[in-house]
């Protein structure tokens, strides 16, 4: 049976994207200690719990010393039992000179690195508040591959302000560079209460037609680069698939510890507040729930769990079947939202 998955928030930054809508603060390294040891506290309250994955998010997890990860890491090895082989990830942001860190990374069990490139094109970096230029994304990887890590994911934005098809292709061919295994691709939404939603009537963005193309480019240059899609968002050569955020789609439980963290826990769904303090969210684990994340997969879902008529959605190139499942197609993905609310009406 498969384990469970841990997340840790880390809820601070050195200064806040544009476009970003988690929860995060500025970085003070005394409010970090505090916080660290107030995260190793709530540990506690699920001693003994068990789980093979184990995810630094934030935020900027890098952000804090070295020190601060090691201790929360070794605290959550005294409460959790946390099991041999764990895929263990940890984001990054390149602006920070990974080199310091990543030994001491590796040495800790840390054994995936997400990096948040966003782009390869210099100029689209600066309009999405990014100060890391290309050739420190690169210098990152670099980094991580001497330590030893293979298992590298690098963040892609889509639809992003000066961003052109044309552009993107620059991108597609820093990917190929790079050779790392996993790329998690995904389009600009601007979120209301960010800098971004405010300036909406201002930003440089592509259409919507535009960034549909985009997108539909990225599942096919990801292809053609040997990195299968498995998620609206996804990419991966075989056997670097995201072992922890499958578990979120698949329904499989997972905790998630700090600020503003979320948990699916003994079929409930609960949150931390910015407080520190669990708030329910409900039962979890329903049939609805089971195909509004399992469609996210490219795997799907069963086809009994779908109620409606799916004919004229494969009809159309949007969905396919083999019988025993269905799921969406690229082209699908990109409508996903419409077809999912009509599925589920019908549950």
């Amino acid at each position: 049976m498969e384990k469970a998955g841990l997340y840790i928030h880390i809820p601070f930054c050195a200064y806040k994207c544009p476009y970003c809508d988690f929860y995060s603060g500025r970085y003070e390294e005394s409010a970090a200690e505090k916080y660290v040891e107030r995260a190793a506290a709530e540990f506690e309250k699920w001693r003994g719990a068990e789980f093979d994955t184990v995810y630094l998010g934030g935020g900027t997890p890098s952000i804090l010393p070295a020190r601060l990860i090691a201790q929360l890491l070794e605290a959550a090895g005294k409460s959790f039992c946390i099991s041999g082989g764990s895929e263990i990830t940890i984001e990054y942001n390149p602006s920070k000179d990974l080199r310091a860190d990543i030994r001491e990374y590796a040495a800790m069990g840390i054994n995936r690195v997400s990096l948040g490139m966003q782009s390869a094109v210099d100029e689209e970096r600066r309009a999405l508040g990014r100060r890391a230029e290309a050739a420190q994304v690169e210098a990152a990887v670099c980094a991580v591959q001497s330590a030893g890590i293979e298992n590298i994911s690098l963040d892609v934005m889509l639809g992003i302000p000066k961003q052109t098809k044309k552009s993107l292709e620059k991108t597609f061919d820093f990917i190929r560079k790079l050779g790392v295994p996993h790329i998690s691709a995904y389009m600009l939404k601007l979120e209301e209460n960010t800098p971004f939603y405010k300036m909406k009537d201002s930003l440089e963005l592509p259409g919507d037609d535009d960034t549909a193309e985009m997108y539909l480019k990225t599942c096919e240059a990801m292809e053609a680069a040997g990195l299968r899609q498995y998620e609206i968002s996804n990419f991966a050569r075989p056997g670097f698939e995201s072992r922890h955020n499958m578990k979120y789609w698949r329904l499989i439980p997972y905790l998630g510890i700090g600020a503003s963290a979320h948990s699916f826990w003994g079929g409930e769904r609960f949150h931390y507040s910015g407080d520190m303090e669990i708030i329910s969210d409900g039962s979890g684990g329903s049939d609805a729930e089971r195909v509004m994340l399992g469609l996210r997969l490219c795997e799907g879902v069963e086809t009994q769990l779908i109620k409606k008529d799916i004919s004229p959605y494969v009809l159309g190139g949007f969905m396919r079947t083999d019988g025993a499942r269905v799921s969406f197609t690229p082209r699908g993905f990109l409508v996903s939202n419409t077809i999912l609310s009509e599925l589920i009406d019908e549950i």
